[in-house]
């Protein structure tokens, strides 16, 4: 009996959505149409590539339940959606990839990240695991559960709060990123010029 309890814990753990066999090329990765969550089916809205020095680092998709490309109605939504992110190449570390992270929320924040500290700590756990190319993140919010991240679909950790899920996604979405981040934005938000 415990030995099954275990492993439908050890399910859960691993399998907490899943994505559809329709895919979006950006960037060389394949991006998942459709993802399923707890919460209920999500649409990939768009996806970017970030760069970093002439190089591709990454690729991020962002998923809502159904499209939208104005950032704020997005950030402030209690309502279900996700990031996916692809690691494109070996130059992204975990020291570096907290670095933009810390840079972000103090962008998304206006620079008042001290309310959200403990839980932007936390946030942080999810991110000091050794990066490998291909590694791939999922960040997904549910309302009354709050934000859970993954690593090549396992669970690390979930941390409560709309008001994280504002700042954090805002990081990626918001109207004032790095000049870099400004295709990657636009690429998330399903914005074609």
């Amino acid at each position: 009996m415990i030995k099954n309890i275990l492993n439908a814990a050890v399910a859960i753990i691993f399998v907490t959505f899943t994505f559809s066999t329709e895919a979006r090329e950006v960037g060389g990765v394949q991006l998942s149409e459709t993802m399923q969550t707890d919460s209920g089916k999500l649409i990939l809205n768009g996806g970017g590539i970030r760069t970093k020095t002439f190089f591709d680092i990454y690729v991020a998709g962002l998923y809502l339940k159904k499209k939208n490309y104005n950032f704020k109605q997005i950030i402030d939504a209690n309502e279900p959606m996700a990031i996916n992110i692809t690691i494109t190449s070996g130059l992204v570390t975990s020291e570096r990839f907290i670095e933009a992270c810390e840079a972000g929320f103090q962008r998304s924040t206006n620079g008042n990240i001290a309310p959200l500290k403990n839980k932007i700590d936390q946030v942080y756990t999810a991110f000091k695991q050794k990066f490998s190319k291909g590694d791939v993140f999922n960040i997904v919010y549910e309302p009354n559960k709050g934000t859970s991240f993954y690593k090549n679909k396992k669970f690390i950790v979930t941390q409560e709060g709309l008001d994280l899920k504002k700042a954090l996604f805002g990081i990626w979405i918001i109207d004032k990123p790095s000049h870099k981040n400004e295709k990657l934005r636009k690429g998330m938000l399903g914005i074609t010029e």
